[in-house]
């Protein structure tokens, strides 16, 4: 879906350099990136959602010009946001290969208070929550070994929640081919998810 009138004329007055139409992009765009870069790894903490989500305003910042209005603005910058993250991604194991960092106890004193973090909840059990943890992280390795072009279509599909029409512009692709190739992905996806589950479920079974 290519950008409407509106929000073509608050990227013009961006680049004409008004403040107040940047401070409306971010007001309108910011937390839904931020949210889109956290639910793509396990392993980006809120910290690295934010952090990533700054690199990818100071990208657009930068490149708006670029911006050819074939899409929408929140499907350009969920593309800048998705490259942004894998590199972070990339940097990060690059740092594990070169150095370990030492465990973080789930008991650890707040330095401030001294107390420990004990809060009421009604969320699942800790089991319960240890399992949707493994599962997510072995969906996320499965999505690691799917390559590109796979894995952005995906990521643009259910974690960007964009439309077929959104993603046809945004990878410039027909809308067919857009239906075919994640037809074609999940079903690779599946394959790989279940050599992934099947090892861990063999790696948990008693000897």
């Amino acid at each position: 879906m290519p950008a409407d009138d509106a929000e073509r004329e608050l990227i013009a007055r961006c680049l004409r350099g008004e403040a107040g139409a940047w401070d409306a992009m971010f007001d309108e765009h910011y937390q839904v990136t931020a949210r889109f870069i956290f639910q793509l790894s396990p392993d980006i903490s809120p910290d690295d959602a934010e952090e990533i989500c700054q690199d990818v305003f100071l990208a657009a910042i930068r490149n708006l010009n670029t911006f050819k209005g074939d899409c929408q603005l929140r499907t350009w910058l969920f593309r800048i946001a998705a490259n942004k993250a894998r590199d972070q991604r990339e940097k990060a194991r690059a740092a594990k290969r070169g150095g370990g960092a030492g465990p973080i106890s789930l008991n650890a004193e707040d330095p401030t208070t001294g107390l420990t973090l004990d809060p009421p909840t009604t969320a699942a059990g800790p089991d319960r929550q240890l399992d949707a943890r493994e599962q997510g992280q072995m969906l996320h390795e499965a999505l690691a070994h799917l390559g590109e072009p796979c894995r952005e279509i995906i990521e643009l599909r259910y974690f960007g929640d964009l439309s077929y029409e959104e993603i046809s512009a945004t990878l410039q692709l027909n809308p067919k081919t857009v239906s075919s190739r994640l037809s074609k992905c999940l079903d690779k996806l599946e394959a790989i998810a279940r050599r992934v589950f099947s090892r861990e479920t063999n790696a948990t079974k008693p000897v």
